[in-house]
């Protein structure tokens, strides 16, 4: 056997309970991020306010609010526009907000795989 010889143990002993530790507050504060988001809304508007759509970070859309007067039957396709810019305008922020809180949580460590 090396000179020293083995004593038990890990190798970098402490640093593995270190890095497990870490991995474990990182789960939980994934888990408290995702809760959050979950029960964050996003609303975005189109056409000056015409048309909004509110949705949660679970990508449920919670609800369509259309002003009266841009319901005009011989234009359906520009409604049916507006309601597509909103919901996809809201589905953007969640997106934008789940990715920044990401961010966040991994602190700069670029760890692939998780958005």
């Amino acid at each position: 056997m090396a000179k020293g010889g083995f004593r038990g143990g890990y190798p970098g002993g402490g640093n593995q309970m270190s890095m497990m530790k870490q991995a474990q507050k990182m789960q939980q504060d994934f888990l408290k991020m995702q809760q959050e988001l979950e029960s964050k809304e996003f609303e975005f508007t189109s056409g000056g306010g015409a048309v909004k759509a509110t949705m949660v970070g679970t990508r449920q859309l919670q609800s369509i609010v259309i002003d009266p007067e841009v319901v005009d039957p011989e234009d359906v396709e520009m409604l049916q526009d507006l309601v597509l810019t909103a919901v996809n305008g809201a589905i953007k922020l969640a997106d934008d907000e789940t990715s920044k809180a990401m961010a966040k949580l991994q602190g700069g460590m670029g760890i692939p795989g998780l958005f």
